[in-house]
This record gives C-alpha cells, sequence and structure tokens, in this order.
C-alpha cells in the first residue's frame, strides 16, 4: 500500500500509465502525465523556496491546477492548505496568517480580490498565478508556467509527517486548522475506496470543495484504485443531473441541501450511476425514499464523519430500508465507541458521546494547544499493557446505539451549526454580524430547516436596518454562512451567568421554518 499521498497517483503511472486520472472540461491527464506535471510543479515549488514542511495555499476553483499543486506540494515535502473558493477576502486572510502560509496558488482575478489583504500575511513570500497577470507588478508572483516548466524534485517523507490543513468551524472562534497526516489521508483513501467497491472502471463527479474533507476524499480514493475523476463547478442542481449522463458518472457524493434539490428533478432512465453518498448531516427521510425511487439501480452510502478523523462511519446499501437513520457500523480499520461523561461504555440504546479511534485520527489542530486537548483525548480503553496513551477524538456528538451495533444520531453537544453541509461557529457569523452600520449586539443560533439541515438565524441588537446588515453579510460572507432571517430585537436572553443564552434564543425561532414552510 502507498505510504504518501502522492504515491497513490505514481503507483498508478506504473500500472496503468495511459488510464484517465483527471478531465476537466476538455482538458485531461492521464495517470503518467499526471505524475509528471506533480514532479514537476514540486521541483518548481522548491525551487521558489518551499522548504521542508512549508504551508502551500490553493484558492482556485476545481481545476488540473489545483489538484496538481496539491499533490505537487506532497512530493516536496510542503502542507498543502485547499481554501474554499466561496470565501470572502476577510477569511482567507485568517487562514493565510493563521497557519503562515509560504507560497498562495491562485489566478489573477482572485489575487485582486484579495489587494486588500494580501500585505497583511507577512509570512507570504511567493505568489503563483495560474493565468495572466496585468495588475501592479509584484515581485512575489511567478507564473504558472514557469513552475511547472522546473525539473522534477521532491523530498523524503514519512507516512507521520504532516500533509494537509483543512480549516472547519467549531463552536467558537474562527475556523481552525486540522492537520492530517500522510498517514490519516492514505488509509482513509483506502478505507472508503474498500467499502464503495471502488475500481479503475469507476468516473466520480466531484460537486463538493475540496477545503472539504468530504470533497477531497473523492480525489484520494478515485486514485487509490485507479479511477478517473471528472471535475465539476456546477451553477444549477439539473447541471449536475446532466453531466452524471453525460460523462457517465458512476460514483457521486453530495451533502442534504443538495439531495434535497436533486431528489426533485427528473433522472434519465438508463444511467451508469452505480452508487451515491451522503455525508454533512443526515439525509431527510422523504428525500431519501424519492431518490430511490428514482435511482432504482443505484446504491445509497448514509455516512457520518468529521474532519478531526476524517470519515466515521457508513450504513451498507442493503441496511437502508431496514435502519432508517441510522449512521451505519465504524468505516474499515476505524474504531467508533459510545461512552457516558465518564469514558465507561454506553449500553444499548443508550445517548452517548461518539468517540473515534485508530490510523484516522488527525494530528490535532495547528497551534491550538487548548483545542487539542479539549478534542484529542485519551481513548476510552487503551492498549493492554501500553505505557503511552493512545489518543482519540470525542466527537462532541450525541449518538446511540442499538442491540445490533448500528448507530444513530441524537444531536450535538455544542452550538456549533452544520448547515448545507458546513460547520460554522456562530462567534464568526456574530463578529461579522457586528461590523454592520448601528449594530450592538449580535446572537446567532442554527433552527432546523427542511432543506439545509440547520439554517442560521441572527438576532441583533442596536440602531440598525435589517437590509443593511443582510447587505454586510452578503459581502463579507460566502453564501452558505449569510442568515437565512435576521430580526432585529430589543434584547437578547441570558442566562444567570450575563452570557447569551443560545438555547433560549434557538428555542425561539424553532418552529420559524415550519410555520414558512
Amino acid at each position: 500500500m502507498s505510504g504518501l499521498l502522492h504515491q497513490l497517483i505514481a503507483q498508478q503511472a506504473r500500472h496503468s500509465p495511459d488510464a484517465v486520472a483527471l478531465q476537466e472540461k476538455q482538458r485531461t491527464l492521464t495517470y503518467a502525465s499526471l505524475n509528471d506535471e506533480l514532479e514537476r510543479v514540486s521541483g518548481g515549488l522548491i525551487r521558489a523556496g518551499l522548504e521542508r514542511d512549508d504551508r502551500v495555499a490553493i484558492f482556485l476553483p476545481k481545476q488540473l491546477e489545483t489538484v496538481i499543486a496539491m499533490f505537487a506540494t506532497s512530493h516536496a515535502g510542503g502542507v498543502f492548505v485547499p481554501i474554499n473558493p466561496q470565501l470572502k477576502p476577510a477569511q482567507v486572510r485568517h487562514i493565510l496568517t493563521d497557519c503562515d502560509v509560504r507560497i498562495l496558488v491562485t489566478s489573477a482575478q482572485r489575487l485582486q480580490a484579495l489587494d486588500e489583504v494580501i500585505d497583511a500575511c507577512p509570512a507570504l513570500e511567493t505568489i503563483v498565478l495560474t493565468d495572466e497577470h496585468t495588475g501592479q507588478a509584484d515581485q512575489r508572483i511567478v507564473d504558472w508556467q514557469t513552475v511547472a516548466a522546473a525539473s522534477a524534485g521532491g523530498r523524503r517523507r514519512i507516512d507521520m509527517d504532516l500533509a494537509a490543513l483543512l480549516y472547519t468551524s467549531g463552536s467558537t472562534g474562527r475556523p481552525k486548522g486540522v492537520m492530517l497526516s500522510q498517514r490519516n489521508m492514505v488509509c482513509g483513501a483506502h478505507s472508503v475506496a474498500e467499502y464503495l467497491h471502488n475500481e479503475p472502471a469507476d468516473r466520480l463527479l466531484t460537486v463538493l470543495p475540496f477545503s472539504f474533507d468530504y470533497g477531497l476524499s473523492q480525489l484520494t480514493t478515485a486514485f487509490a484504485v485507479g479511477a478517473t475523476v471528472v471535475l465539476f463547478d456546477y451553477l444549477l442542481p439539473r447541471d449536475v443531473v446532466r453531466a452524471v449522463a453525460r460523462e457517465e458518472i458512476t460514483g457521486l457524493a453530495g451533502v442534504p441541501p443538495l439531495w434535497n434539490q436533486l431528489a426533485q428533478l427528473e433522472w434519465p432512465g438508463e444511467l451508469s450511476l452505480r452508487y451515491i453518498t451522503n455525508s454533512g448531516g443526515a439525509m431527510p427521510v422523504p428525500t431519501l425514499d424519492t431518490l430511490r425511487q428514482k435511482l432504482p439501480d443505484t446504491d445509497v452510502y448514509l455516512m457520518y464523519g468529521l474532519t478531526e478523523a476524517f470519515r466515521s462511519t457508513y450504513l451498507d446499501p442493503g441496511e437502508v430500508e431496514r435502519r432508517p437513520g441510522s449512521m451505519g457500523k465504524a468505516i474499515p480499520n476505524a474504531e467508533v465507541v459510545v461512552v457516558r461523561p465518564d469514558g465507561t461504555l454506553c449500553n444499548a440504546d443508550e445517548p452517548g458521546e461518539l468517540v473515534h479511534r485508530g490510523s484516522l485520527v488527525s494530528l490535532g489542530y495547528w497551534n491550538d494547544p487548548e483545542k487539542t486537548s479539549q478534542r484529542f483525548r485519551p481513548a476510552p480503553q487503551q492498549l493492554p499493557g501500553s505505557t503511552l496513551t493512545e489518543l482519540a477524538v470525542w466527537s462532541g456528538d450525541t449518538v446511540k446505539r442499538d442491540a445490533e451495533g448500528f448507530l444513530y444520531f441524537v444531536g450535538r453537544t455544542d452550538e456549533m451549526i452544520k448547515t448545507s453541509g458546513f460547520r460554522v461557529s456562530p462567534a464568526e457569523v456574530e463578529e461579522i454580524l457586528s461590523t454592520a452600520p448601528g449594530v450592538v449586539e449580535a446572537a446567532a443560533v442554527g433552527v432546523g430547516h427542511p432543506d439545509l439541515g440547520q439554517a442560521i438565524v441572527a438576532a441583533i441588537t442596536g440602531d440598525c436596518n435589517v437590509d443593511e446588515v443582510l447587505a454586510t453579510c452578503r459581502r463579507e460572507m460566502p453564501s452558505y454562512m449569510v442568515p437565512a432571517h435576521i430580526e432585529l430585537a430589543d434584547s437578547l436572553p441570558r442566562n444567570p451567568n450575563g452570557k447569551i443564552d443560545r438555547p433560549a434564543l434557538a428555542s425561539r425561532y424553532r418552529t420559524l421554518f415550519e410555520q414558512n414552510s
């Protein structure tokens, strides 16, 4: 088994050099050509000054250069940091400065949008542009062709080395970087490929961003078996249906809001679609039933995961009808247990916290020992006789296990909002709300929504105009973070400690979208 991320591609280049690895519109790369490209770009990054463990951020849509840059960084001994293309300049700046990004790979248009924040990133020494730059001269700028024309180069790595930082939101503060080792990502790729029964003939359509571990796994899973990845950014849900038919797609991954939309569309009768997968929240039962009716020859895999451990459980398609609402059992090479607050194992049907142990457990949060110690704690059951402490991920999710070992999601124990498949920090939403003219205080909560899983609802106080506040949100936030409802309130509820009483606020809006549906 390949021990390093870029070796997945090198291995396929040796075994099936002419097989298509990547397709982006009319552009394609075979495994041999992809491997050659990433080795040259690896050499170019080293020549541009990349040192071992330096961070390389990629702020691009899904295109060939995006994939090449990530895997070339791995080959060069760096750490790649994919940035969601939907993020606004202030959020990009946070990522670039939080992990001291040394090299940024982006486009001229995106660099122009970052004009006001790019100089606030002191560690940034090189900017690689994938297209022509016509703006002001900047000595840091290097064009992609120059980097890709270098001689092949790389650095020796081992599987415990840091491979990537994926930024994810929690219940408090700004997004934090989850540290994924080479081992985490390679083991995850083989585990998922095993239970999805992936093979070289598969063609996987990427509709999710690579900054999302679920989206990134479409690449690693395909490369683990020599399958083809079709890179795809869509405007409308019907574009996805058309692409599935046109490109003879065999595997499609999505989050509940997308599946809710796709379930309402007509699907062609003849498709190559072997399976679909869901993660990022529970798929509503009516949506599941509709999809199964419209795609009778397609297997449905319902999954649960968290960036801190990549993926934890899946429900075998054969169990979907018998166990509605179940998130299944542990994926291959992972152990998932349900425990009480004292760490003892829960009985059947007793709610407890989901804890994940195994080789997919990440290395913690970048430069944040406090949050790392809260989430990564000693595993409930230690290795007998060992003098070393094994760490596990304590998910913060409450689940229960039935008598046959199948798991069911109950709820979250923190205040993080999960909307449209994204994890959103209330504090991050509130920080931006507070910058709007006249806002004195702001609070954001997640409220059940039939399409989004949870919708973001905000209450604000002050001498302000809701429309102006909403305009600020749309300007400063990615679309999935913009509140679905903002209310101007006289005051915000507080608990005895004087803090905002979020449960009370959430209860106030609990039926908001039921009434509007």
